[in-house]
């Protein structure tokens, strides 16, 4: 992605959250010049959701702004952090993200669990529930 459709993207989703009310601190880009920090290194302080999507995906695109809103709607029990596979494939590589979206939760440095898939916004607070206790 060029850095103009970045740009959009990332407006688009400042948008999305003033109308949600997502709180954006909760929500964070990443890539594999920041993922160190962002996630292994934030996931010892709370978990750290990683969204695995890419803007050609339409699920992708239909799960974001649910997990969004969740990220709004826990209050800073998890932080989400999305990372677009086409512009860090190596990062997708080594989690072995083989189809997206797919969604990682990080803890303590690594993955505590996962799921593949645009799922209904009830199921994914039921796993953000189990997941976080």
């Amino acid at each position: 992605m060029d850095g103009i459709s970045g740009l959009r993207e990332k407006k688009l989703r400042e948008f999305s959250a003033l109308i949600g009310g997502v709180r954006m601190e909760n929500v964070k880009d990443v890539n594999e010049g920041n993922f160190e920090k962002e996630v292994i290194e934030a996931s010892f302080k709370a978990p750290v959701l990683v969204d695995f999507w890419a803007q050609w995906c339409g699920p992708c695109r239909m799960l974001g702004p649910t997990l969004e809103k969740l990220a709004g709607e826990f209050k800073g029990r998890f932080t989400l952090a999305k990372l677009n596979v086409d512009e860090s494939p190596s990062k997708s590589a080594q989690y072995s993200v083989m189809s997206i979206p797919n969604v990682k939760m990080f803890r303590d440095g690594k993955v505590v669990d996962e799921f593949v898939g645009a799922l209904p916004e009830i199921a994914v607070r039921q796993w953000l529930d189990e997941g976080l206790k």
